[in-house]
């Protein structure tokens, strides 16, 4: 079966059939300038997501060849079209893509792939491949948002502060529970803490600086303890939230962040065994999660502001492996959604015929063109070029 003829029933939907590129000039045309009510939310699904049985090729003859018993049957999906289909577990998503708010990129990777999740999600996180960038892109977009240190641009929720959320200028809230987020330190240092908090400008730009830290730093957990215990909600996140009811609450209490970074923990998507089961509970969490933050979104007045992007660090292998599992692969899925979306399939699809040498698919899309597509068509960033170190091609997935 032709693996484009999927695409062509997208158009009868107003969606974005044939998105398979887009001119510079109509990229400025969508771009609308900055707007300091947007929000961007990252969801990292760490471990190596397989996209492949995510959104499933059942068109493709050559997808169950290699995955004979892994494959997912077709009567186990949901159709979108003649070619792809998600699997079942995800219905959230596919009701998303279905209303036309959520982008289906294809084929995502970067030239010399590493295999290894550490290296892997370092230049997913970096947005720079093979370079050893220090900061992370979302800390260089938050740079080039505000030049100069602002208080609470960046919410990291997490154990520990992503890479991905570095910056040169700006100090990110990184916290884990909302309820017992506090300053680091023993009971007798904290004493010190608030006094260096408390002083006004002091003789040097150092002293300066270590002040505004501890300023922002006691704001900042006062400001996200208070947000949680306030936050109330009908909706049903499902088993795992993912840590999303917190961004509502930060969104529906008007924490000033505009970037928030979070992630499904733990390495849970590296399925190297007895894949088809966990896989599924996986999914189902994902996009349970996804689809009701979309909702409380709905509810707090916040949808139109709000867009969510979800990668992990590469794919998985295309041939099953003999422990009914999946190996670290290449190329992969990644998702926006938002009612601000175009929503439908961006990018080549990855080609299950012609693989590489270690079969492992042929990555199609250099996935910075995802992030320059959010950097500067959501978030309206000028200088995109700066924050990704050269000039990638933008989707067009925002604008009328």
């Amino acid at each position: 079966m032709d693996s484009r003829r999927g695409f062509l029933r997208l158009a009868a939907h107003g969606l974005a059939a044939g998105a398979l590129g887009v001119s510079p000039l109509a990229t400025a045309a969508l771009a609308s300038g900055p707007n300091t009510d947007r929000k961007l939310v990252i969801l990292e699904l760490s471990g190596g997501n397989d996209g492949l049985n995510t959104v499933v090729p059942y068109g493709d003859d050559a997808y169950y060849r290699h995955r004979p018993r892994l494959g997912i049957k077709p009567n186990d999906l949901i159709k979108v079209d003649d070619h792809f289909g998600f699997r079942k577990q995800t219905a959230g998503l596919a009701r998303l893509f279905e209303d036309g708010q959520l982008a289906v990129v294809h084929g995502c990777g970067y030239t010399q792939p590493s295999y290894s999740h550490f290296t892997s999600m370092s230049y997913w996180h970096t947005g720079a491949p093979n370079s050893g960038e220090s900061h992370g892109w979302v800390g260089r977009v938050a740079d080039q948002m505000a030049p100069r240190p602002e208080d609470h641009l960046i919410v990291n929720i997490d154990a520990t502060q992503s890479l991905a959320v570095r910056s040169r200028l700006h100090t990110p809230v990184v916290f884990d529970d909302p309820t017992n987020f506090l300053r680091e330190g023993e009971a007798s240092q904290r004493a010190a803490f608030d006094y260096v908090a408390a002083q006004d400008a002091t003789l040097n730009d150092t002293q300066r600086f270590l002040r505004a830290v501890a300023a922002s730093a006691k704001t900042a957990s006062s400001r996200v303890r208070e947000a949680w215990t306030n936050y109330r909600t009908d909706v049903d996140y499902g088993l795992v939230p993912l840590d999303l009811p917190k961004i509502a609450s930060l969104i529906a209490a008007d924490f000033p962040a505009r970037l928030y970074y979070t992630s499904f923990r733990n390495n849970a998507f590296d399925t190297h065994v007895h894949q088809h089961n966990l896989h599924a509970r996986l999914l189902t969490y994902t996009a349970d999660a996804v689809s009701a933050f979309m909702r409380d979104l709905e509810r707090i007045g916040q949808a139109d502001n709000v867009v969510v992007l979800v990668f992990s660090e590469f794919g998985r292998r295309v041939p099953e492996n003999d422990n009914l599992g999946t190996d670290h692969g290449t190329a992969n899925l990644v998702f926006l959604a938002g009612k601000s979306v175009r929503g439908g399939h961006y990018g080549q699809p990855s080609d299950l015929v012609n693989l590489d040498s270690g079969d492992n698919l042929i990555f199609s899309t250099d996935f910075r063109r995802v992030y320059a597509s959010v950097i500067g068509g959501w978030l309206g960033v000028a200088n995109v070029d700066a924050v990704l170190g050269g000039s990638f091609d933008p989707f067009p997935m925002f604008g009328a």
